[in-house]
């Protein structure tokens, strides 16, 4: 896009730049006047610098600038930008940081990507992080945090941490949670679950040990960080993966599940039969509460097809419960030594006992019977009607 197309889809497409800094000084000054080629739609978030910050924002009197009493961490004043940039009827906003490592010349690559796009999208700045000058904790960081956003969204990107992005303001979730740098990972997971696209677009990046001033504490922060992605997954495997199977399975015949979710969905036949497999064998399992915890975290391990695993794990639903219940005690009857007939005995504790033992050494023997035969059959019918996916 030359020059002029810029700035005119900036103002149609009603973009703004936000720009939080604290304790800059070095570096704010270049990339205020670098966003200003493109546009005087600039919010700076003053996140209660002691430096030389407010002083530097007075020489801008056309930007937008919120002063912060005090410094409550990136997340916060990211927070209170978006506010603001809402009140003053902006759709998007282009977010950059102000310590000098961002190139505000790279403020077209997303405007076109915008453009190119036909839904709102979330887009984030690919740093290259294999280039020379990248830090080796910054490029460790960066493959944790892609890792985890693919587990928790399903979306595999190159970077995820840059803070380079465009977000469409009226698709991000209103409240959060986390007020520091981990607010970044909390906004970009939620966001991909409301089923907002997550996408990255190359930018240039520059670190200048002299001049840029970063806030990052790596305990603290990537304590944090860590923190929030255990909440994230077991959100991720408790109630997003389930909610997204029943509103597509909603949305679907069984045959257009079969032929889509089953005969055209990811791995070889061989895959999908063990994803299978494993699904049925949790599903009987006796570890009633944490099904969909563990067949996730076990097909995640060893690379099956989730979706299949999951749906499958399904088997022990509610009316099939009191047979899976007897056939459990009738198979496990064999192997516990004395009394264990609570139809026709007296409760107490030996009885108690002698039942639980007996369901789950059964529940085992059954779901490891019908995980074999259902992983055998399914096998067999996908390479009858798929053959060329071995």
């Amino acid at each position: 896009m030359i020059f002029s197309e810029v700035k005119d889809a900036i103002s149609e497409r009603n973009i703004c730049v936000l720009i939080p800094t604290y304790n800059n000084e070095k570096t704010l000054k270049r990339v205020i006047d670098g966003v200003l080629d493109y546009t005087e739609n600039i919010i700076v978030v003053n996140d209660g610098s002691t430096d030389s910050t407010s002083e530097i924002l007075k020489n801008y009197t056309q930007i937008t600038v919120l002063n912060l009493p005090a410094n409550k961490g990136k997340g916060n004043g990211l927070k209170t930008g978006f506010r603001k940039a809402k009140k003053l009827g902006f759709d998007y906003a282009i977010t950059i940081d102000s310590d000098g490592q961002h190139y505000p010349d790279d403020i077209p690559v997303f405007v076109e990507a915008l453009i190119n796009e036909n839904e709102d999208v979330l887009l984030i700045g690919n740093r290259n992080m294999s280039q020379d000058g990248i830090p080796k904790k910054s490029s460790f960081g960066n493959r944790f945090s892609n890792f985890w956003f693919w587990f928790e969204t399903g979306i595999k990107l190159e970077d995820t941490q840059s803070g380079y992005r465009l977000y469409p303001l009226h698709k991000i979730p209103k409240k959060y949670f986390t007020p520091k740098f981990e607010f970044e990972i909390e906004i970009i997971v939620r966001t991909a679950w409301r089923h907002v696209p997550v996408k990255n677009v190359p930018i240039k990046v520059l670190y200048d040990p002299a001049e840029r001033v970063s806030h990052f504490r790596p305990f603290k922060d990537f304590t944090r960080i860590s923190i929030l992605n255990t909440i994230l997954v077991t959100i991720t495997l408790l109630y997003i993966i389930p909610r997204n199977f029943v509103n597509n399975f909603k949305k679907k015949s069984f045959k257009r599940f079969i032929k889509e979710d089953v005969l055209e969905s990811e791995g070889t036949n061989r895959i999908k039969a063990f994803s299978i497999a494993l699904g049925v064998f949790i599903g009987f399992s006796p570890f009633w509460g944490f099904h969909t915890l563990l067949v996730i975290s076990l097909a995640v391990l060893f690379k099956l097809n989730k979706v299949l695993a999951f749906v499958a794990s399904n088997v022990s639903l509610p009316p099939f419960i009191p047979f899976i219940i007897v056939a459990s005690l009738f198979l496990g009857s064999p192997f516990v030594y004395g009394n264990s007939d609570f139809l026709n005995q007296e409760w107490n504790f030996d009885l108690v006992k002698n039942n639980i033992l007996q369901y789950v050494i059964g529940s085992l023997i059954l779901a490891s019977t019908m995980s074999v035969i259902t992983g055998i059959v399914t096998f067999l019918f996908l390479n009858k009607v798929n053959p060329e996916n071995n």
